[in-house]
């Protein structure tokens, strides 16, 4: 049974990003959540599924029912899931199929944290050194930069690109963050700033590494039917694919691709769109090499052919493919896993039009691509205003 069109988001909502110390982890759950259902134009009450992702410095155990409980609801279904950057895209499926059942009727998804004011540069820094392998690659002290970096150089070798090329994707996240009053980062930068920005893990810069921030976001899904009595344009979720190919990079099968193959082709297939219909691109962004790496990955571009493509202004919201818009985390806001959410809440404001300066005229269809871990998880989602 296929989920293609048979849900839809009708509502998101965005917190402030960036430092944001007036408020707590669960005060931006709780901002983004009612923003989204007022969006939708629907009651807190009419709520009955909620998927949250765990705050990873004001946790909780049970954190969904947690969140459901300061609100006021008493939905028939939660779960708090985390499969990092990933997850965002990957409960999709889980909502979708909930609704499709029959078993909610309205689910909302939210995430957010606040890692730049409630737990500071230093302890996030410190967090990474969690991630590893606890045999194989923790004892070594690596941080998630540096394992990210074995990424970044497996890929320049095998796809033949320069760290020139590669810098032109902050150099253009940063000219569409300009153009977006919400971004954390807006001023301008050069490819030349880029290099010479303070060298984090070889061949990675400092402004090749996502910001720590604080952010919160929330999307509503409901069934297609029920979408078309509510006041906002519906945004079909078309088709989705997941692909998780490893956890700890030490026992990656290979660094030079990643599971955006798999779970790209799963999304178009369910989706039944050509790459020549996606009139606009939101992908994970977290490193700078990350993008070209996994446009490669989900058949937008031959190897090696995408961080040509960015350096020649291909991915501006004057190019042939759009990339994120809000300008990625690399200049929006990375705030860990409301990240994802927040990439979703772009695509869905550009098939909503409107967008002023940093709007794809005409877009109908978009692609959001979300990973985890380091290049672990991958998920693939497909929107459009049509069916």
């Amino acid at each position: 049974m296929s989920l293609r069109g048979t849900t839809a988001v009708v509502g998101i909502g965005e917190t402030e990003v960036g430092n944001v110390p007036h408020m707590s982890c669960t005060q931006l759950y709780v901002q983004s959540i009612r923003k989204a259902v007022d969006d939708a134009g629907i009651q807190l009450s009419e709520v009955d599924g909620l998927i949250t992702g765990n705050s990873r410095f004001e946790p909780y155990l049970y954190h969904a029912e947690m969140i459901a409980e300061y609100l006021g609801i008493r939905p028939k279904f939660c779960s708090t899931v985390t499969t990092g950057g990933s997850t965002s895209n990957s409960v999709l499926q889980v909502a979708a199929a909930m609704i499709q059942a029959g078993i909610c009727k309205n689910v909302v998804i939210a995430k957010a944290d606040n890692l730049l004011s409630g737990a500071g540069r230093a302890a996030t820094i410190e967090s990474m050194a969690t991630i590893g392998h606890p045999q194989f690659e923790s004892p070594y002290g690596p941080l998630i930069p540096a394992l990210y970096a074995l990424l970044y150089r497996r890929y320049m070798h095998e796809a033949g690109v320069t760290a020139e090329q590669i810098a032109h994707v902050p150099v253009v996240n940063r000219y569409h963050a300009s153009l977006n009053p919400a971004a954390q980062y807006r001023e301008l930068i050069t490819v030349d700033t880029v290099l010479n920005s303070r060298l984090i893990a070889d061949p990675l810069h400092l402004l090749e590494c996502a910001p720590i921030s604080d952010a919160g976001g929330a999307i509503v899904l409901t069934s297609a039917a029920h979408a078309r009595d509510l006041p906002r344009k519906p945004v079909y979720l078309l088709g989705i694919g997941e692909s998780h190919m490893f956890e700890h990079v030490s026992q990656a099968p290979t660094l030079g691709r990643t599971g955006a193959v798999e779970s790209g082709k799963a999304a178009f297939a369910m989706a039944g769109v050509k790459h020549s219909d996606i009139d606009v691109a939101m992908i994970y962004d977290a490193f700078s090499f990350i993008m070209p790496m996994q446009l490669e990955d989900l058949g937008f571009f031959a190897r090696g052919e995408a961080a040509g493509a960015i350096a020649a202004g291909k991915t501006r919201i004057d190019g042939d493919l759009p990339v994120n818009t809000h300008g990625g985390l690399l200049s929006h806001s990375h705030a860990g896993r409301p990240s994802g959410l927040l990439m979703i809440a772009e695509a869905v404001k550009q098939l909503r039009g409107g967008l002023g300066a940093r709007q794809k005229q005409g877009a109908k269809t978009t692609i959001v691509h979300g990973e985890g871990g380091i290049l672990a998880s991958h998920c693939t989602a497909i929107f459009s205003t049509e069916v």
